[in-house]
């Protein structure tokens, strides 16, 4: 898949770092490989020593300048078009409130047990939420904060 350079924040030898180019949510990273596999296993081994680096550099950065209330950081999918990639989803403060203003949402809590629960909510119902909120829907949330290209040229400058 082609990224369109207005959406890339950082580049190294084997890796490639963008907004992701379908989600409204200012900060929703992807870093990428350069090399077209779709495991850990098949990536070269200076792709991969090179990879634990720019995860934690990426984790560092926004968190320090845009400052989600949580970080989530993982590996979905499964299509096979894509090389290996990792999602940086930031839970800001007020992603959270939102989700909890959208009756639509409380459903989840009928699939566990509260008595149970080691939070209100978990990283998987917010991932969810965001991913449809601010990925899917043709009207995302209004975003509180700066916008997509402020954050880009923000976390731009940060890697700089």
């Amino acid at each position: 898949m082609e990224i369109a350079p207005k959406f890339i924040i950082h580049e190294s030898a084997h890796w490639v770092l963008n907004h992701h180019m379908s989600s409204a949510l200012p900060g929703y990273l992807m870093l990428g490989s350069k090399s077209h596999v779709d495991s850990l296993a098949e990536l070269h081994g200076n792709a991969l020593a090179e990879l634990g680096g720019l995860l934690a550099r990426t984790q560092r950065v926004i968190e320090a300048q845009l400052k989600p209330k949580h970080l989530y950081i993982g590996r979905f999918g499964h299509e096979p078009s894509y090389p290996i990639h990792f999602h940086f989803i930031p839970v800001y403060h007020w992603v959270e409130a939102l989700f909890w203003e959208d009756a639509r949402y409380r459903v989840l809590e009928t699939f566990a047990s509260i008595e149970n629960a080691h939070s209100l909510t978990d990283g998987a119902e917010l991932t969810l939420f965001i991913w449809r909120e601010f990925g899917e829907s043709p009207e995302p949330p209004r975003v509180q904060g700066p916008s997509i290209g402020q954050t880009i040229d923000r976390l731009r400058r940060a890697f700089g």
